[in-house]
């Protein structure tokens, strides 16, 4: 039959995709195979500031600055943005609020109270995941862009707030943030080099907590709230307790995030947390596959790297003049998700999970509960009305 003719020719086609060809191999990999994998892949990232490697990736700039930030910064935000929207299904647009709580509680006990910087960013990552509670307990009854509204207008809050307040710095924002005490041997002064070590070992401990929570209790209850709510909440699970709980952890690694980039910036203000910078690591999440943690922070190097190489392009800097090219990077997210959303809405590197729920038409990602016809399926007969 011509139906199955094309069900063959398409699963022999996707037989040979590379990516599910992995997949395939790394779900049946043994446990040493997968352990030498970890590791080369760490020593990967430990090589990766050579000027080498710099050199084409960044020759415009210093590579170790841009592995820091916003590489790395953008790759542990985006992280911590997935628990909320990848697993969770939950679109949070004001994401850059833990940052900023992150950044401004390192600020104001290291400039302030003479703290030292290891347990201020502790009290950040604490005072964010109680902001994230704050927030959640009386929002998280609202679905999609309802939702979306509020969380915007509470990044909003928390920018104009620290922008009017003169008792940390108001717009001036807040200058001589002390540098961390040296550790193992690192000075974290004038060197990137320590920083960029600090923020990968934060990286990597944000990997292992995310995967732990995920193929937990916990991430099958987001699982199931993910994908249908209402069902959810039918079948026993306390909807409420875990979402609020997925906002408070993300809201912990944001907040981990913030704290490192201060320590590092020496300097920051309101203007460093607009609300451009939430949408940007948004779009990172779904570019590079939202509820996929390789894909997620695939797209946050892309979204982080792409603005930063484009300042060594010759023919662009002509075309542009005086312009720096990282200025349009916000028509080229844009450009770039018109054509996902339309092409590949499932992202570069999607989840089984995630790729599935798409095309059965399932909610997720702001769905208002209701079903969302993916690009594989027809819209229910009332939506289509």
């Amino acid at each position: 039959m011509k139906g199955d003719g094309v069900t063959t020719q398409e699963n022999t086609r996707r037989s040979f995709h590379p990516v599910n060809g992995a997949r395939e191999w790394w779900g049946h990999a043994p446990i040493w195979q997968r352990y030498l994998v970890y590791i080369a892949l760490i020593v990967f990232a430990l090589i990766l500031p050579a000027p080498v490697i710099g050199s084409f990736m960044s020759p415009a700039s210093d590579w170790t600055s841009v592995l820091i930030f916003p590489i790395g910064t953008y790759i542990l935000l985006a992280i911590g943005l997935n628990i909320v929207v990848g697993l969770a299904g939950m679109l949070d647009l004001g994401f850059v609020a833990f940052f900023a709580i992150g950044a401004y509680t390192v600020a104001i006990f290291g400039t302030k109270f003479g703290w030292n910087v290891w347990p201020t960013i502790l009290v950040g990552i604490v005072l964010a995941a109680v902001s994230g509670v704050i927030l959640g307990a009386p929002t998280l009854r609202l679905r999609g862009d309802y939702l979306a509204i509020v969380t915007l207008g509470f990044g909003e809050i928390v920018r104009i707030v620290a922008s009017n307040t003169d008792g940390i710095g108001g717009a001036r924002g807040i200058t001589n943030i002390p540098h961390p005490s040296s550790l193992f041997g690192m000075e974290f002064l004038l060197d990137p080099a320590p920083y960029y070590y600090l923020i990968l070992v934060a990286i990597v401990l944000v990997i292992v907590f995310s995967v732990r929570l995920q193929k937990s209790r916990v991430g099958r209850a987001w699982a199931a709230i993910r994908e249908d709510e209402d069902a959810a909440e039918l079948m026993g699970v306390p909807t409420f307790k875990f979402k609020l709980l997925a906002f408070a952890i993300g809201a912990m690694i944001g907040g981990f995030a913030g704290g490192i980039y201060a320590s590092k910036a020496v300097f920051i203000a309101p203007d460093n947390f607009p609300f451009i910078l939430s949408a940007t690591i948004l779009a990172a999440v779904v570019l590079g596959g939202a509820g996929n943690l390789p894909g997620v922070i695939l797209g946050a190097f892309l979204v982080a790297w792409i603005p930063e190489r484009l300042r060594a392009v010759e023919w662009l800097k002509h075309l542009l003049g005086d312009r720096d090219p990282a200025e349009f990077r916000i028509l080229l997210f844009g450009a770039v998700l018109v054509l996902m959303m339309a092409l590949k809405p499932e992202g570069l590197l999607p989840s089984r999970q995630r790729k599935a729920e798409l095309r059965e038409g399932t909610g997720g990602l702001g769905s208002l509960g209701a079903e969302v016809a993916g690009p594989d399926t027809e819209a229910p007969a009332e939506v289509a009305k």
